[in-house]
């Protein structure tokens, strides 16, 4: 889990996908909250509420895993039920530095 960054991303929908490939993680601001969007080991993809906390003090994860990012930029979670496409363009997005 990396520190949100302080500047925003200037990232169109399209790029999103690959920046995710690339660097593994992005936080997203959308509604009030934030969440953070991250993989399981190269494997599986999931949204973090970055509010909530496990016992480790890792973020508490608000979605189901899925194993392609195609899946997850398209999986409803959250009390809102909205895929991250379909929040996309009310969403800030920041970079996850470690």
């Amino acid at each position: 889990m990396g520190a949100k960054a302080e500047e925003k991303l200037e990232i169109s929908q399209d790029e999103l996908k690959m920046y995710l490939h690339a660097k593994h993680s992005v936080y997203m601001d959308v509604d009030g909250s934030s969440y953070y969007l991250t993989d399981v080991n190269d494997r599986y993809w999931r949204v973090q509420d970055t509010t909530k906390f496990n016992e480790k003090g890792h973020y508490v994860d608000c979605s189901e895993l899925v194993p392609t990012l195609s899946e997850f930029l398209d999986l409803p979670f959250g009390e809102a039920g909205k895929s991250i496409n379909q929040l996309f363009d009310q969403a800030t997005f920041y970079a996850s530095v470690k």
